[in-house]
């Protein structure tokens, strides 16, 4: 078994939007990560720019969204935080790189997502969210539910893995869904294009 550093993940509240993401999973047959400014987390290798939102000095404009939107947004946050701390947790378990690799992907992923809620004011459900904790039940009992399947073999876990990718993407799907907001369209589609490489990875 492997030794790693927790990560903390900071942000706040509870949105019951979240649930939309367990109900999906349901159906859905290196060095570790440091704490950056504020509690952040940080991939391998230093802090990130939020590649998710494209060219690095380049902004897109902001949009408008709606309601369901906006309750979306905060849905895929604590998606993007269950895949990290899950695949945190197989690392820890499975002498296997890639749970490493994914996991690190993923705290980019989520600050990017973060950047979005910022930039449109919404309330983020991670915050204050040790490793392994969530603000919504539906996803908390969604995250207890597969690492328990995850962690009874390693071939269980990347079965969780490919499980969590294709709920992933079911949902970023169902997000760019009438979205007009030129900057969440480009995250939607970067972590779109990321879970389709990642469950090509667990596939494989």
């Amino acid at each position: 078994m492997k030794t790693r550093t927790r990560i903390v993940v900071t942000t706040a509240a509870v949105l019951v939007a979240a649930g939309a993401f367990a109900g999906t999973l349901a159906l859905a047959g290196g060095p570790p990560p440091t704490a950056g400014p504020g509690g952040t987390i940080m991939p391998r290798g230093g802090q990130r720019d939020g590649g998710c939102l494209g060219v690095p000095g380049v902004v897109d404009p902001s949009g408008t969204l709606t309601e369901v939107q906006r309750t979306a947004l905060a849905a895929n946050a604590e998606e993007e935080k269950l895949a990290h701390d899950l695949y945190t947790a197989f690392a820890d378990r499975y002498d296997l790189p890639i749970f490493d690799r994914i996991a690190a992907a993923e705290t980019t992923h989520l600050d990017a997502v973060r950047t979005l809620m910022t930039r449109y004011g919404i309330t983020d459900p991670t915050a204050n969210q040790a490793p392994g904790h969530f603000a919504t039940p539906a996803v908390q009992a969604t995250y207890d539910q597969l690492l328990a399947e995850g962690t009874g073999s390693q071939d269980a876990a990347l079965k969780v893995g490919r499980t969590v990718e294709t709920a992933d993407i079911s949902l970023l799907r169902k997000s760019l869904d009438g979205l007009t907001a030129p900057d969440a369209q480009r995250v939607y589609g970067h972590l779109l294009t990321a879970s389709q490489h990642h469950l090509a990875a667990f596939d494989r």
